[in-house]
């Protein structure tokens, strides 16, 4: 391919017009010809050398702005390695609270897995508002009103009055809150109901699951929404209540999934307390307080809210609370969910 230039074609040099090596072609300023070596100068032309400055004016001299900017890179690399070694955060993911506490739980991070087996959680029963809901597990709020018995029976126990009772679950509990099976949820009634410590032994009762015929209580499994409207909510925590008109044992099923404060990881002993407490109403024994300071608290004391006979009287002074169940005289008792407390 022929090339051109803008002009006329430059014509080569003869062999006798080319500088010969000798001639001072690689002084400054000279026009350097095709093929030959780049001629390089450590010194710019005219240039003279300055004399280097020492100590810290001669690093601001060579340096200018920059000097300063080392200290505080230095800060910075300290700061990020300190964050970088300090321990992560491995909560639990969680939520407030339904009783409006407005506590909150640290984000979920990455991290070993939670142990299994938790120990239980010290909590201070005189001083700490316990009526609040645990946080835990999502739990059913919204029913239709009405029961599905669970098909059972079982043999009498006990030796006192006979009570025959029948096991129910609201339309619209979510069977997570039942773990999902109705005849362990109803074993596990019989089981607390059957249980020496309980009713039957204070000789006062028996206790036998019948199915079909005439009950003298249902024990139901209940959404929050319907427990409000049955048992009322003039103290604006969590409960079940024993409901006289339907003859329903009220289990509240936010208590049922959570527990109670003073109970603690302890889910099996509050719902064992709760069971025997509300059939305790259908048995026809009221609200009493702490009896023993340091004791064991009565199946009969309110102890979904506390055990603290201040804190407890100080709910039930609202209107609709229960005034005379208990006295404000300083007391605490320790969580109980039987009848029979230990001695």
């Amino acid at each position: 391919m022929n090339r051109t230039s803008q002009g006329e074609r430059e014509t080569a040099p003869s062999a006798d017009d080319r500088p010969s090596l000798s001639e001072d072609r690689y002084r400054r300023g000279t026009r350097r010809t095709g093929a030959e070596p780049l001629a390089a100068s450590w010194e710019p032309a005219g240039r003279k050398r300055r004399k280097r400055r020492k100590g810290m004016k001669g690093l601001i001299a060579s340096y200018g702005w920059r000097i300063y900017a080392i200290p505080v890179l230095l800060v910075l690399t300290a700061l990020v390695v300190l964050d970088t070694a300090a321990p992560t955060n491995t909560g639990e993911t969680d939520t407030a609270a339904d009783t409006g506490t407005g506590v909150t739980t640290p984000p979920t991070t990455t991290g070993p897995p939670a142990a299994t087996e938790k120990p239980p959680v010290e909590v201070d029963l005189k001083n700490f508002p316990t009526a609040q809901l645990p946080d835990g597990p999502k739990f059913s709020e919204q029913g239709v009103g009405t029961w599905a018995v669970i098909p059972g029976s079982t043999p009498q126990a006990g030796t006192g009055k006979l009570y025959k009772y029948e096991i129910a679950i609201e339309d619209g509990v979510e069977p997570a809150d039942y773990n999902g099976d109705p005849a362990a949820f109803a074993r596990t009634v019989d089981g607390i109901l059957a249980d020496p410590r309980s009713w039957i032994g204070t000789g006062t009762a028996a206790m036998q699951r019948v199915e079909g015929g005439d009950v003298d209580f249902t024990i139901a499994l209940t959404t929050t929404n319907t427990a409000h409207a049955m048992c009322g909510f003039s103290i604006q925590f969590e409960a079940s209540c024993w409901h006289p008109t339907s003859g329903r044992v009220i289990i509240n099923a936010a208590r049922w999934v959570r527990g109670a404060k003073v109970y603690g990881n302890d889910i099996s002993g509050y719902r064992t307390y709760a069971i025997n407490h509300e059939v305790g109403h259908a048995l026809k024994n009221g609200h009493v307080g702490c009896a023993v300071d340091g004791g064991f608290a009565p199946v009969m004391m309110q102890q979904s809210f506390g055990v603290a006979n201040d804190y407890v009287a100080q709910l039930n002074s609202v209107p609709g609370g229960d005034r005379n169940a208990v006295t404000a005289d300083g007391k605490v008792c320790k969580p109980n969910p039987f009848p029979v407390a230990p001695q």
